[in-house]
Order: structure tokens, then sequence, then C-alpha cells
């Protein structure tokens, strides 16, 4: 098997013609704060129909994948977002979609996995990881669709900053949720090839921050992982096959707290009434905190899916347990 590689500009542009009509061209929107040290702007991938950004890779790779390819159906590995884009892309093309999901998934995000037709298998946190890792899940037939190092799944999500340069062409900064790296691989690598100058950073939360600990190290490193509200990003440690995309591609790691991004959340749902999940205010927060030598920065607000007594602990100023 040949190594994973980033997509070509060529296949993230085709992403973007087969996805018309099926993902929102998502607005720009800028954050309304005077805290704010640079001009900060607001992609909204929260309002996709699935409230993520994950509608776009999903829907991308089951397009390009051969009917015999999906006879018996598909299925994926995921927290909830990649979850709920197979689901919904396999109810478009009419086949069965399974997920396999971590113990600590969060109820709104496995709703909306039934809600849309999938049927969940719950595992625990260090099995679900085995299927991430070996991209394969003994006992369900189908075509396995990975949430993250699949080249036409980061093709999807590249369309993100095609649209982004339209709208703003002269950023310089963009603040990306990084979960496995595939939503910042699929950016980085259309803007390395339409605006090499804007750099993308990665934005992780400090229980579970593996990408800074491998950049510091120069190699993928093993870090205690501390589940929390904020369940759509961070591990123990990289997949071996995106650390070799992303330690190219991405500028660096933005590591904020979770008072951070509850903050955050309070601030967009205050300032803008946008709802953000944790991971999709992580980047919002890593602008808050300042990026050296930043003008103009893009904040992905990856995904909206929030439990909702979560919503309202952090309205009420407190960090969900």
């Amino acid at each position: 098997m040949s190594a994973l590689t980033a997509p070509s500009l060529e296949e993230i542009r085709a992403a973007r013609e087969r996805l018309t009509g099926t993902v929102v061209r998502t607005p720009l929107v800028r954050l309304n704060s005077e805290r704010a040290p640079a001009e900060v702007w607001l992609k909204l991938e929260n309002l996709q129909p699935i409230g993520s950004f994950k509608l776009r890779g999903a829907a991308n790779a089951m397009r390009l994948a051969s009917p015999e390819e999906l006879q018996k159906g598909v299925y994926t590995c995921s927290a909830g977002n990649m979850a709920q884009g197979v689901a919904w892309s396999a109810r478009e093309l009419g086949v069965p979609a399974t997920v396999v999901v971590p113990e600590h998934a969060p109820a709104t995000k496995l709703a909306a996995i039934e809600r849309l037709g999938g049927r969940i298998v719950k595992v625990t946190w260090e099995r679900w990881w085995q299927v991430m890792a070996e991209h394969h899940y003994p006992g369900i037939d189908g075509l396995f669709l990975h949430p993250v190092a699949n080249r036409n799944v980061m093709a999807g999500n590249g369309t993100i900053a095609l649209e982004i340069l339209e709208d703003l062409p002269d950023v310089d900064t963009v603040l990306v949720p990084f979960g496995g790296g595939g939503l910042s691989s699929g950016i980085a690598a259309a803007l390395a090839e339409l605006r090499p100058e804007a750099r993308v950073f990665a934005c992780e939360v400090s229980t579970a921050a593996p990408l800074s600990a491998a950049l510091a190290a120069g190699s993928l490193q093993t870090i205690d992982y501390q589940p929390s509200f904020v369940d759509g990003i961070g591990g123990k440690i990289l997949l071996p096959e995106m650390w070799a995309i992303a330690s190219k591609l991405i500028a660096g790691s933005r590591v904020v707290s979770l008072e951070e991004i509850a903050d955050a959340i309070r601030l967009l749902a205050e300032r803008h009434r946008v709802i953000a999940e944790g991971a999709g205010a992580a980047s919002v927060a890593a602008a808050l905190a300042g990026v050296p030598d930043a003008r103009k920065v893009v904040c992905i607000v990856s995904g909206g899916n929030l439990d909702t007594a979560k919503l309202c602990a952090i309205l009420e100023g407190r960090v969900p347990v």
C-alpha cells in the first residue's frame, strides 16, 4: 500500500463541484469582540446540515466510491460528527451505515446518528482507537470510511479553503481545531498552492494535545489523555500516516485550556447567537489568546453539536465536568 499523501488542488476543486447542492457554502463573519488582538473572522461550519464540517469529507468520499464498494453499506469510527456525515450521505445513497463509537460519545451526537438512520456499535475508547489505527472492525461488512486518514475525505475538507480565499483573499492565519489532522491537512494543502504565505495552525485542548507534544519532540508521542466536554478533538497519540502529512503542512499548534474554550463558547453565543461545540470553539479561544504576527485570522468553527446540559453549564459560567 502506497503512503497516504495530502490531496492535490485539482482533487479539492473537483470535490467542490461534486459537493455543490449538498454542503452549505458557509459564511465568513467578523468576530465581535474587543478582546480580539487581530482582525478575526469566523468560518461557520457549524451551519452545515449535520452541524459540522464532516459532511464535506464524508459526502465527497462516498460519491467517489463505486456501487460495488457500497453494495454492503458503509461504516466508520467516530465520536459523533463524522458518523453523522456518513449516515447523512448513506441515507442519500440508499445504503446502510454503521458507526463504531467510543463509550464517552456525547448523547446529542448519538441521537443525531440514530435520527439519520445509522446503526451504533459502542466500544471502549481503547477498542475504538484500535479501529482508527487498523482501518477495520471485524464483523461489520461494507466499505470502511476512515474519518481522517483518507485522501478523498481530506479533499472534501479542503474545499473550505477555497471559500475562505474567495471571501478573504489576504488571510494570513487560519486556525483549525485538530482532532486527527484531516481538516487542517485538507485546508493547508489548498492554501499551500493558492496562498503559501498563509499559515495554518492546529488548535488543541490542553487535556489532549498530542500534536503539540509531537512537534516539540520531532516524533510521535503518547500523552496523558483526559476526556472532557471537548470531545471532537484530541487523543493519546497521532496516527503515523497523519503525522507524516501534518508535520509538513501545519505551522504549529496553539494549545488552549478548557476554561478558555468555555469562554469562547459563551462569547459566540452571546455576541453572535452561534452555538459551537468544544472543538469548534477551540480556534476562537486560540485567536483570543493571540497568535504572533497574525493580522487577518480565520477561525474554523468546525461544529456545533454540543449537549444542551453542557451548553447551559457553560452559559452559567461553569466548565462542564
